[in-house]
């Protein structure tokens, strides 16, 4: 049982402004409650609509220690469910992806439609009800391509979000993307510190020298530069292209379309496309960068040639595992429209490096001398507003079900 009481003690410890308390990035009853409180009431980002191809496909994927099974139904629908047996509990699908004609249970056999249905259990009493053992839903929303689950049977209102997503992304045309490389790395630091270093650029012209050559580091909470020409002179251009701009955010979301450095098309290691086969290519493919950011976990960025996602799912109090996803045209060829190296490169790059970053961070974190420090409040706004949104997630879950 969590000591909601403690978790509410910790949160009232932090100063405003200010980063956590230590036991609220090292406490394993803290990582307990986070997976309840906050992953598991929240729209989590679960992958993209052009990984399940057709009927049967699935991804199965941990969040946390939760085992997710999501499928392509005959019907062209797209399900999510917990990915456990309603006999003793096995897992269905090893993590990974795959295409089956149906789901069965590697246990026992037990057998079930593509829709969750149980269609067959061997041996068991001719009074046995099927239909009250069919597999336990997740709740599942697909906008633009993307695919959405939350836990909670009342999850955050989605509808805003869905809209406003729509409108930014759709031009990228993720329904006709593929998935063109993915890769996960283990950051041995709790999630909070990976988020709070993913949602900053303070360390990036520095720690990330690569990514500086393209991306802009120096820009403010939204990308912002007032007064300058340049992003002035954007914005114009995107409007008379029907490409949204404006940087805009909701409890749990923000969204962006943001100026690359000068004469950059893309993310990319010498700032030309990756992908000769272009996702977008209104304005020449020359249409900087969408930048999607969701908490607790996520963010991604689209440009005109492709997509890559960052998730960060927790392990254990001071283990994360952070996966990249990388998205092309579904019509793009490798070795000829791209090579996964040159693809992958900078963000593999800057993941390795943050990885380094965040376990240096842990470390300090959990010395004796710790204490909680001061966001910057120009260069880490962001940050600054993922920690106060986890307190303020936080701290409703204590109010609600605390005693």
């Amino acid at each position: 049982m969590i000591d909601l009481s403690r978790i509410g003690s910790l949160l009232a410890q932090r100063p405003e402004g200010h980063c956590l308390p230590q036991a609220l990035y090292n406490d394993t009853e803290v990582f307990d409650f986070d997976m309840t409180a906050v992953y598991g009431t929240s729209w989590l980002m679960a992958g993209f609509e052009c990984e399940l191809p057709k009927a049967g496909s699935y991804i199965s994927q941990m969040v946390g220690k939760w085992p997710v099974l999501i499928v392509k139904g005959r019907d062209g629908e797209i399900r999510a469910f917990h990915n456990t047996c309603r006999h003793r509990g096995s897992i269905l699908c090893a993590t990974g992806s795959g295409s089956a004609p149906k789901i069965v249970c590697p246990y026992h056999r037990w057998t079930y439609e593509l829709d969750g249905s149980l269609l067959s259990a061997m041996r068991m009493e001719d009074n046995f009800d099927k239909a009250a053992h069919s597999l336990r839903p997740i709740q599942l929303e697909r906008v633009a391509g993307c695919l959405f689950i939350c836990f909670d049977d009342n999850p955050p209102p989605f509808n805003e979000f869905a809209i406003k997503l729509e409108e930014y992304l759709a031009p990228h045309d993720l329904k006709n993307a593929k998935l063109a490389f993915e890769s996960t790395i283990t950051e041995y630091a709790n999630w909070k510190l990976v988020m709070e270093n993913g949602r900053e650029c303070y360390h990036c012209a520095t720690g990330h020298p690569e990514l500086a050559k393209t991306f802009p580091v120096g820009m403010k909470k939204h990308f912002d530069v007032d007064g300058d020409l340049r992003v002035q002179t954007f914005h114009e251009q995107m409007a008379a292209l029907g490409l949204a701009t404006d940087a805009i955010e909701g409890d749990w979301w923000q969204l962006a379309r943001f100026l690359l450095n000068p004469e950059v098309l893309s993310l990319s290691m010498d700032g030309k496309h990756l992908v000769k086969k272009l996702m977008c290519d209104k304005n020449g493919g020359d249409i900087g960068s969408m930048r999607l950011a969701i908490d607790p976990h996520c963010f991604m960025h689209s440009t005109a040639d492709h997509t890559f996602m960052f998730s960060a799912m927790p392990v254990g109090p001071k283990e994360t595992a952070v996966t990249g996803k990388w998205l092309v045209h579904k019509d793009a060829v490798e070795g000829v429209d791209y090579t996964i190296e040159s693809l992958s490169d900078l963000w593999t790059r800057t993941n390795l490096q943050d990885k380094e970053l965040a376990e240096n961070n842990q470390l300090g974190v959990n010395s004796p001398g710790y204490v909680p420090g001061p966001y910057s409040k120009e260069a880490e706004l962001l940050a600054l507003r993922f920690t106060d949104w986890y307190c303020d997630t936080a701290r409703k879950y204590v109010e609600k079900h605390g005693s």
